[in-house]
Parts: C-alpha cells; structure tokens; sequence
C-alpha cells in the first residue's frame, strides 16, 4: 500500500498535476452544470430541435478553425512576451477580416452550400456563422494567453459561469419557445459570452502583471506572420479537415435520415465527448506549454508523451466502457425514452472518443515537434477513411447505426497510427537534439 501512496504523493506533488487539476476542476463544474441541465433541455426541446441545433454547429464547427488561421495556436511558443502579443494582435485583426469575407461569400453562396449539404433546415440562420467564428476566435485568443501565462484558475472559472449562463438561459427560453431557433441562437451567442468572460480574466491578469512589451521594439506583425507560417499552412487546414471528419456524421444523418437522427447524434456526440471536454481539454492545455519547456530544457519528449498518454488511458476505461455495455438503458434513463437511438449511437461512438480522449498529449506535442505538415496528411487520410465508412453504412447496409459504427472504428485505427507516428517523431527529436 505504501507504493501506490507515494506515487500518487508524488504525482500530485507536482506542478503538472496541480494544473491540470485546476483546468480539470473547472471543466467538471461546467460539464456537471450541463449534465445537470440536460434533462431538463432534452425534455423540453426534443430530439428536431437538437437536430437543428447539430447541423448549425456542425457547420459552425468546420468554419471556426480558419477564423484565425491558427495563428491563436502560436501564442504559447514565442520566448518574448513582446511577441506573444503580437500574435494576439495578428489574430484579432485576421479573426475580423476572415468574420467579414465569410460572411460576403454566405451573402452570395449560403443557398447553394446548404443544398450541397442537404443543410435546408438551417438556411435562416447562416448569417450567424460569420459571427460564431468572429466570438470564438476572440475566445480562442484569451484562452491561448492565459494558458501562456498558466493562468488557469482563470480558465477554469470562466468555464464554470459560461455553462451556468448558457444553460439557465437554455431552460428559461426553452419554457415558452421550445425550438430550434433559440438553440442556435444561443449558442451562437455563447460563444461571444465565454470570449468576454476570458478576456475580463485576461485583462486583469495583464494589468496585475506587466510584461515587457513597453521595452524594446516590437517585431513587425508581417514578420511574426511568417515566422510562425507553418500554422496558416498545416495547423489551420488540419484543424479544418479534422473538424470537418467529426462534422460528416451529422449533416450525412440530417441529409440521409432528417433532424431527428441528426439529433440523436447531436446529443450522443455531446455525452461522449464530456470525457475529452473535461480531463483530456485539460492535459491539452497543460501539456501544451509543459511539452514546450520540456523541449527548451533537453528532457525526454517520449516519456512525458507516454506518461500522459497512459494516465488518460486509465481514466477513460471505465466510464467509456459503461457506455458500450449499457448506452440505450442509460440514454433511456438519463433523457427519456425518446433517446434510446442516441444510446445506441453512443454504444459505438465510445470506442472513437476513447482515443480521442487519450491522443491529447501526442496532439499537443506537435508544433513542438514540427510535424504539422505531417499531421496534414494524416488527416486528409483519416477523414476521408471516416467519410467512406460512413458512405459504406449508408448506402451498402442502409442502416445509420452501421454508418456511425463504421466512422467510429475506422476512427480508432487511426487515432492508434497517428499516436505511433507522433511518438516516433518524438524519438527522433531527441536523438537530433543530441
């Protein structure tokens, strides 16, 4: 007994653990208030509804990675703080210039894109993209300086009152117009909520401690832009394409199946991926300015990408492992017995997020290791094996429930061959270092 004990001292001890303890904490207040709230929502607004809700976001979703062309991504890595600013700077000013040309080109093209989609049910609310892009790319900005700065209690906090806000509101509205509308709406001004809850904290934080950005001169933002091109070139579209392979799922249901599968989906998605959202989000934003140091000072990369990566493992067994054995009984239970399809969606996509929940550590290690182009390649391959298992349940077995078992298992083997290739590449640094 002594042995366990002492790991684990020695474990919590440390600052890392401590960190993510903190992003952890947050994550599992904001996760316990929705959870909480989720009866409640689902009872109220019903499976179309969430179905509108999910194609909206899912377009949402493949539109937010290029807000900022990544360029968020960068803030963590410069030594300066004088440059860490200016690629805050760089990616508000492209956040707001990509918001306005993604709105023109909805102006002119928003019908074709939902046909293209079989997206019709939410063609009245494109002109809300552009501004969910602009909101969270703002967000993403506060949150990659505060991570910068291991202000994550601040994080944390905002997490918390962003989910109690939305949520209340959600519940409120819902009462006397329980429809989709409200939903999307909602949400889309969710996003612009938890950008000004982490720009508050990280304003504060800046006021409360100074860098050195009065001294010295600034680097010229066309320079930062270049020098850290490599996200614009690999990050941003990777991004893109990956939220693009977890997005096919829903639009192919709402083409294929209408809302109500699209639905089903939506909340199955949301249930499975509380895991990733609350420790795996934040081994991400710890390990992320952990790995950096670790490169700086010479340490081993492999082990700390391996330590992580098992620690997730173990974390994950059991509650994704439930999932599998008893999803309908627990959808039924949990949200009512219109759900039970959504259980059963959830009863192969916990086989997929079990290994999105343990890849984080290998994910954020890749800027450090400067495998983005790489990681480009990889995803191009792995969406578009996703997308075929999908076309393959549809059309071949006719049957949703095979399309989503068949991305969720393809899902899998790719998750393993990207953490092998990472790893690799992670050896591979060190024996150049040396």
């Amino acid at each position: 007994m002594a042995l366990p004990r002492r790991a684990f001292d020695r474990v919590w001890r440390s600052r890392f653990a401590r960190n993510v303890a903190v992003v952890a904490s947050g994550t599992a207040g904001a996760q316990a208030i929705t959870m909480a709230f989720a009866p409640l929502i689902t009872r109220i607004y019903g499976p179309e509804a969430f179905g509108l809700l999910g194609t909206f976001m899912a377009i949402v979703a493949v539109a937010i990675p290029v807000a900022a062309l990544a360029y968020p991504i960068a803030i963590v890595l410069p030594r300066d703080d004088r440059d860490a600013l200016g690629l805050v700077r760089l990616s508000a000013i492209l956040s707001f210039g990509i918001a306005l040309l993604s709105a023109a080109l909805l102006a002119f093209g928003g019908d074709w894109l939902t046909a293209t989609l079989g997206a019709e049910s939410v063609a009245g609310y494109l002109f809300l993209i552009p501004v969910a892009m602009l909101f969270a790319a703002w967000m993403q900005i506060a949150k990659q300086w505060l991570i910068r700065k291991k202000q994550f209690g601040v994080v944390a906090r905002s997490a918390v009152a962003h989910s109690l806000i939305l949520n209340s509101a959600k519940s409120g509205i819902g009462w006397m117009h329980p429809v989709g509308a409200v939903l999307i709406v909602l949400a889309t001004l969710g996003h612009a909520l938890h950008a000004a809850l982490l720009f508050i904290g990280a304003r504060r934080r800046y006021q409360a401690e100074p860098t050195a950005d009065d001294e010295g001169q600034r680097t010229p933002l066309k320079e930062l832009a270049h020098r850290h091109r490599d996200f614009p070139l690999y990050r941003a579209p990777q991004n893109f394409i990956n939220a693009a392979s977890q997005s096919l799922p829903i639009l192919m249901l709402a083409a294929f199946f209408g809302p109500v599968a699209a639905g089903f989906y939506t909340l199955a998605k949301m249930v499975m991926g509380m895991p990733t959202t609350l420790v795996g989000k934040a081994v991400n934003d710890v390990f992320y300015p952990r790995i950096t140091e670790a490169a700086y000072n010479g340490e081993n990369l492999p082990r700390h990408i391996v330590q992580a990566t098992g620690a997730l493992l173990a974390i994950g067994v059991v509650p994704f492992g439930l999932v599998v054995l008893f999803g309908p009984w627990l959808f039924g239970l949990v949200f009512g017995e219109d759900w039970l399809i959504a259980g059963e969606y959830a009863r192969w996509l916990a086989f997929f997020f079990l290994f999105n929940f343990i890849n984080k550590p290998a994910v954020a290690a890749v800027p450090v290791l400067g495998v983005q182009r790489g990681l480009l390649v990889y995803e191009l391959f792995s969406t578009g094996t996703k997308a075929l298992g999908l076309v393959v349940g549809f059309y071949w077995f006719g049957s949703d429930i095979w399309a989503v078992a068949f991305f969720s298992l393809i899902g899998v083997v790719a998750y393993i061959a990207m953490m092998l290739w990472i790893l690799a590449h992670a050896k591979r640094y060190m024996s150049d270092q040396k």
